[in-house]
């Protein structure tokens, strides 16, 4: 079993910025493609941005120009860089990640952007 931890969430003002962290561990053979969605109370969860092994990136229209996704594959970790906040991204952050073929999800980290 694959485990996937979050950190970095919190409360800031809008036009700020926070760094997501999320950390593999576990039976890792080879992590694969690694993303970060998110959910808002009554909403669907959503994708945010998606990054493969080989660096290739997608993002959510309502997010580029202002998030960056980047990894670190030595370490099994994935990073979600948010400026420029808005009340709009205020929702639970959760990291998934591929791992021979079987997707793992975290528990979410909260994010909360205050007017």
């Amino acid at each position: 079993q694959v485990q996937l931890v979050e950190s970095g969430g919190g409360l800031v003002q809008a036009g700020e910025s926070l760094r997501l962290s999320c950390a593999a561990s576990g039976r890792i053979f080879s992590i694969g493609a690694m993303g970060w969605y998110r959910q808002a109370p009554g909403k669907q969860r959503e994708l945010v941005a998606t990054i493969t092994t080989t660096a290739d990136t997608n993002y959510a229209e309502s997010v580029k120009g202002r998030f960056t996704i980047s990894r670190d594959n030595a370490k099994n970790t994935v990073y979600l860089q948010m400026n420029s906040l808005k009340p709009e991204d205020t929702a639970v952050y959760y990291c998934n990640a591929l791992n021979v073929n079987k997707l793992y999800w975290g528990q979410g980290t909260q994010v909360t952007v205050s007017s």
